[in-house]
């Protein structure tokens, strides 16, 4: 063999490696950057525990209010609601499992505003609950009810009462039928949940001064509640709300103030399978240009 054919095998023998070399060292640096972003992505889709919370206002006396819910844990406020009025009762929100501190002041009220009541509450995983504002004006208070929003055997409904009436100190429910729904339902308690056909139903209520009647129409798998109230003429009122059309899907990660749940899915990060495909479409451009490089260079290194 002549030296300089030595010569030119002693070359691409030592440079082919070195090539190699860095070609590996390519492959595993994008690898690591798919798992990297990969990991992240996932990170930011997957599932944290949370349960549902909504509000409701069932002080008679009190004018409307604005709510807050601030992450016990760094201070975050993660809900506003704006001008919650006597009787209304906000859909489920969705939170991650925590504590928080819920407070409301007159609606319109400055900034920093001391809070007219102000309590910590506990989200537990798979657990909704009704934070609501109860009883007189002088004597406001937070009160927290659990929900059980568990569906009912096919063709029936759940119903239960929440007896937040301040003038009457017990009622009675039952359909005009006489099925009972519950009897003697004590001033600023709930009830457990009874079982009704489904359909339109008209209700009674009695105990009050004067009898009250509702009508409700509750379809089948329906969850609801009976919200008994105070009514401007001294008498009380059924105000019936249908619990399980307000929740939507299994609650996922925290809210974004205003935005609830699905705000939260809109404005999340890319999902893991978009990052990965993009990171994917980079390494195989990497790798392709990496071979036109090392296959360059040899035919140069050939024709020496």
């Amino acid at each position: 063999m002549s030296s300089h054919t030595q010569s030119l095998s002693y070359r691409l023998s030592n440079r082919r490696p070195a090539g190699l070399a860095a070609l590996a060292a390519l492959v595993a640096t994008i690898a690591f950057a798919i798992f990297g972003l990969n990991s992240s992505a996932m990170a930011a889709d997957a599932p944290t525990a949370g349960g549902w919370i909504r509000i409701a206002h069932l002080s008679p006396d009190t004018k409307a209010v604005d709510v807050t819910l601030t992450a016990l844990a760094g201070g975050a406020k993660v809900y506003e609601l704006d001008d919650l009025a006597y009787g209304a009762v906000s859909a489920y929100v969705a939170m991650s499992q925590g504590t928080y501190v819920v407070a409301m002041v007159p609606t319109g009220s400055p900034a920093n505003t001391p809070a007219m009541i102000q309590q910590s509450i506990n989200v537990v995983s798979g657990q909704p609950m009704t934070v609501a504002a109860l009883g007189k004006n002088s004597d406001l208070k937070t009160v927290v009810f659990p929900d059980d929003l568990t569906p009912p055997a096919a063709g029936q409904a759940r119903v239960r009462v929440i007896q937040a009436s301040t003038d009457v100190s017990s009622v009675s429910i039952a359909t005009s039928t006489g099925q009972p729904v519950t009897a003697d339902a004590k001033q600023g308690t709930a009830t457990g949940y009874a079982s009704v056909p489904a359909g339109t139903w008209n209700l009674d209520l009695t105990g009050a001064a004067s009898p009250a009647t509702a009508s409700v129409t509750l379809a089948s798998g329906a969850v609801a509640t009976l919200f008994v109230l105070d009514n401007s003429t001294g008498g009380v009122t059924i105000k019936p709300v249908i619990d399980s059309a307000s929740v939507g899907a299994t609650p996922v990660g925290g809210i974004q103030t205003g935005g609830g749940f699905l705000a939260h899915h809109i404005n999340a990060a890319p999902s893991a399978d978009s990052v990965l495909l993009g990171v994917t479409i980079a390494l195989a451009a990497a790798l392709l240009i990496a071979l036109g490089v090392l296959s360059a260079a040899r035919r140069r290194e050939s024709t020496r």
